[in-house]
């Protein structure tokens, strides 16, 4: 069953690490690919009974490992084809001008991820779109309207060659 180890990193903060054993791991596995499984299902395919397997699965919930449970839609079936990767440079790097940006980026539902990045650009967004009129109209009167922003780089994905929510968790 997993364990909590404390640590300290370099600045002198307090990490919880999980420490998990091979039928965690196992359990962690089998939901990253099917999160609907019944438990019978999950304690058969991990060697456990039900209640020491649900058990496994609270904890895991209950400290955070697992977050949630989801369902994952096809961005084309749902009329949403266009997938576009846009780095964004801010004029100032300053904390109320990236806390400002942080703020109103989280009102584009279009926007699936966005990340502070260290490098060239100050963030790295995942935008979907219905086609590129659509993104277009995200970028120019959304996005570069943002105060703050500098500079956009827009990159539409042609194609997708891989994708996946799981971790690697085997090591």
């Amino acid at each position: 069953m997993a364990d909590s180890t404390i640590n300290s990193d370099i600045h002198g903060c307090i990490l919880l690490t999980m420490v998990f054993d091979e039928i965690d791991l196992q359990i962690l596995e089998v939901l990253q690919r099917d999160g609907r499984i019944s438990n019978q299902e999950l304690a058969d395919q991990v060697g456990l009974s039900p209640s020491p397997c649900l058990r496994r699965m609270r904890q895991l919930e209950s400290t955070g490992v697992i977050r949630s449970y989801v369902s994952l839609l096809d961005p084309a079936a749902t009329g949403l084809g266009l997938q576009a990767i846009v780095e964004v440079r801010l004029d100032r790097q300053t904390s109320a001008s990236v806390a400002a940006f942080e703020k109103e980026i989280l009102k584009y539902p279009q926007v699936l991820e966005c990340y502070l990045m260290a490098g060239d650009w100050d963030y790295v967004l995942r935008v979907v779109a219905c086609d590129l009129d659509d993104f277009r109209e995200f970028c120019v009167n959304s996005l570069a309207r943002i105060a703050g922003v500098g500079n956009v780089k827009s990159n539409i994905c042609m194609k997708r060659v891989k994708y996946s929510t799981a971790l690697p968790l085997s090591r």
